[in-house]
C-alpha cells in the first residue's frame, strides 16, 4: 500500500508490483502457514487454489488458529478430548464424556502392568525388597518421557523438526539420558543404602533406573515422530500414555536385570 500511494501517477500496477511471492493452498495445516509468518516479513498471505485466489490470511488469523491449535494439543496430552466452548461454559456432564474415554483407555493400557508383576510374582517372592523400588522405577520413566515427548511435540509443531531429524534427535536425547541417567541412578543407590536393602538389590536398582532412563528417551524420542509420519496427531501421545508404556516395558527390565544379577533369582 505505501508503494502504491508515494509512486509517480505515471506508473502502472505491473511497473511497481511485486511478482516474487508465495502463497498457501486451502489443505496446507495452520502450524506450516505460521512457520511462513514467523520466517518472512509479511502480513498477509494469499490462499491460492489452481491458481485463483481463494483468499487471504491476516497475521491476526493466523495467530487465532495457532491459539486453537495449541489449546487442541494441550487437552490432548492431558488425555481428555478437546472442548468446543470455552471451560466454563462447559456443563460437568461435557466435561465428565471428554475425560471418561481417555481414563477408560489409559486404564486397560496400563492393566497389563499388573500382567508383568504377575509373571514375576516368584522373583517378587523371593526378594520381596525388590518391591520397595517399583513405584521409583515408574515414576523415573514416565517422568523422563514425558519430558522429551512435551519438548519434541512442540518443535515438531513449531517446524523445528521431523522424520527425517529422527537420527539427530535420537543422538541428541540419548546423549542427554545418559547423563540424566547417571545422575538419577547414583540417587537411586543412595537411596537403596538408606533403605538398607543388601548390595545386590541396591545394584539392580540402580543399574534399572539408569535402564530406564534410557530407554524412556528413546521411545519418547521415536514414537512422535513416527505418529507424524503417518498424519497422525503427535499431541496424541500424551504424557499419560507415554508413561503407561514405559511403566510396564520398565517393570520388565527391572526383573530381567534382577534375574542376571541376583544369585537368588538365577
Amino acid at each position: 500500500m505505501k508503494t502504491l500511494l508515494t509512486s509517480s501517477d505515471e506508473l502502472f500496477v505491473s511497473d511497481i508490483m511485486q511478482c516474487d511471492f508465495f502463497s498457501v493452498s486451502p489443505d496446507q495445516s495452520r502450524e506450516e502457514v505460521f512457520a511462513l509468518l514467523n520466517h518472512c516479513d509479511v502480513d498477509s498471505i494469499p490462499v491460492v487454489e489452481f491458481s485463483k485466489l481463494k483468499g487471504v490470511l491476516r497475521a491476526q488469523d493466523i495467530a487465532e488458529l495457532i491459539e486453537d491449535e495449541n489449546t487442541h494439543d494441550a487437552h490432548l496430552q492431558g488425555a481428555t478430548l478437546p472442548l468446543e466452548v470455552p471451560y466454563m461454559s462447559t456443563s460437568p456432564i461435557t466435561l465428565w464424556r471428554k475425560r471418561v474415554v481417555w481414563l477408560l483407555m489409559l486404564f486397560v493400557a496400563e492393566a497389563y502392568t499388573g500382567s508383568v508383576l504377575k509373571a514375576f510374582s516368584d522373583q517378587l517372592e523371593s526378594a520381596i525388597s525388590l518391591a520397595f523400588f517399583i513405584p521409583l522405577l515408574i515414576v523415573t520413566g514416565g517422568n523422563s518421557g514425558t519430558q522429551i515427548t512435551a519438548t519434541l511435540v512442540r518443535a515438531m509443531a513449531l517446524g523445528e523438526v521431523s522424520l527425517r531429524n529422527l537420527g539427530a534427535v535420537l543422538k541428541k536425547e540419548i546423549s542427554i539420558s545418559f547423563l540424566v541417567a547417571l545422575t538419577i541412578g547414583c540417587v537411586g543407590i543412595f537411596r537403596a543404602w538408606i533403605l538398607n536393602v543388601g548390595y545386590q538389590v541396591t545394584l539392580v536398582g540402580g543399574l534399572t533406573m539408569m535402564a530406564i532412563t534410557v530407554w524412556s528417551a528413546i521411545v519418547s524420542s521415536i514414537i512422535p515422530m513416527v505418529l507424524k509420519r503417518f498424519n497422525i496427531d503427535p499431541a496424541i501421545v500424551s504424557a499419560p500414555f507415554t508413561a503407561t508404556f514405559i511403566d510396564g516395558t520398565g517393570l520388565i527390565i527391572y526383573f530381567e536385570i534382577a534375574k542376571m544379577l541376583m544369585t537368588d533369582l538365577a
